[in-house]
């Protein structure tokens, strides 16, 4: 008799999508094969607004998901002890250390759960990531949303007025989604280690492999000091899993005791294999890199020729003025099939465009010539 892994072998890509339901195609496009090609396109669509890597995952990844499938009757953490240990070896922290989440955005959702009830209040910049603030505002927590400066960057003092004895929470998001701005390392380092002092800070890496800066610090370093920190990093991005929903936050083991109690859906059996295999696939991961800094830099000398007004990124997207309502630019953008950033108040002619292939790199760039 045949087992199942012999199966979707010999059935191959399209058995595995039969058992996934919909894993290997996005929005109905089947996934292309090869190494290191793209994984998903939609037919005359340019979907440019969510930050994702659309060469991900790797063969290697995929091959480790469908080695998965024999575990897939099983409860997932009697297997997470393995890309635990993993994680914590590349983080050099212990393994109590590490919290594994559906996707970073479970880790966020925990901690605005965990530091806001009890209409506690939190602290974070504006524009920045939502969904810890919104999760926290769903249980009465209230946040004090601090302007970014005149670079669009984080105003670390102000955020700091605004910490009192009600402050569960300070969020930052580094580098800050929408604008792509990176904080000043010094700046950053000081900032942490003065509030942990007084409250929870939450720093989150999502986009942190992206950064360009020599030796930029992760804020992992101040959780092995023991201080009060939590950060957040993902598969979502340079490894290109997005759609599998595998995250982990890095904290001290009384905090990550706390967060780890609060934790919701949890990972699932196939993320985690995708992972553990991903944290080896250094090969790809230098792929990604390449490929978002081509992208991002076709970006750039298309706004640079447009004359348009623009913030040099350190993650996977560009921030850029459009000279319309972002909510006009949205629509004229999507009729041309190039769909882009939602809004991001105050900032309402911007737009914030995530890097694709160079096809669709392309397809934007003829497109925005059209419309602006």
């Amino acid at each position: 008799m045949i087992n199942r892994r012999d199966w979707i072998k010999t059935a191959g890509m399209a058995g595995a999508t039969a058992l996934l339901g919909g894993l290997n195609k996005v929005n109905g496009s089947p996934l292309l094969s090869g190494k290191f090609g793209v994984r998903a396109e939609d037919a005359g669509i340019s979907k440019l607004s969510s930050n994702e890597n659309p060469y991900g995952p790797s063969d290697a990844i995929l091959e480790a998901i469908r080695s998965g499938f024999d575990k897939a009757c099983r409860y997932p953490w009697g297997y997470a002890g393995k890309l635990v240990s993993a994680i914590a070896a590349r983080e050099q922290v212990e393994a109590n250390h590490i919290v594994l989440t559906g996707g970073s955005i479970e880790g966020l959702r925990i901690a605005g759960l965990l530091y806001g009830m009890h209409k506690g209040e939190i602290v974070a910049a504006d524009p920045t990531f939502l969904a810890l603030m919104s999760y926290a505002e769903q249980i009465g927590a209230y946040i004090h949303r601090v302007p970014l400066d005149d670079q669009m960057v984080h105003d670390l003092p102000a955020m700091e007025r605004k910490i009192n004895k009600n402050t569960g929470l300070v969020f930052i998001c580094n580098p800050n989604n929408p604008t792509g701005t990176l904080l000043p390392a010094g700046a950053l380092r000081d900032f942490c280690t003065s509030v942990s002092g007084k409250t929870m800070v939450f720093c989150d890496e999502a986009y942190y492999d992206y950064i360009q800066e020599p030796g930029y610090p992760s804020m992992t370093e101040l959780v092995k000091k023991g201080m009060n920190v939590i950060v957040s990093r993902t598969f979502s991005k340079v490894y290109g899993m997005a759609g599998l929903r595998i995250g982990y936050l890095i904290a001290k083991p009384e905090i990550a005791g706390k967060l780890r109690e609060h934790a919701m859906a949890g990972t699932n059996i196939l993320a985690m294999e995708g992972a553990l295999k991903a944290l080896e696939d250094r090969e790809f991961y230098s792929f990604s890199l390449q490929k978002n800094d081509e992208a991002r830099k076709y970006l750039y000398s298309t706004f640079d020729h447009m004359k348009l007004k623009y913030i040099p990124s350190h993650g996977n997207f560009v921030f850029f003025q459009t000279g319309m309502s972002i909510g006009d630019f949205m629509s004229k953008m999507e009729a041309k099939g190039v769909i882009v950033g939602r809004p991001f108040p105050p900032y309402n002619d911007w737009c914030r465009i995530s890097t694709g292939t160079m096809d669709n790199m392309k397809h934007f760039a003829s497109t925005l010539k059209e419309v602006v």
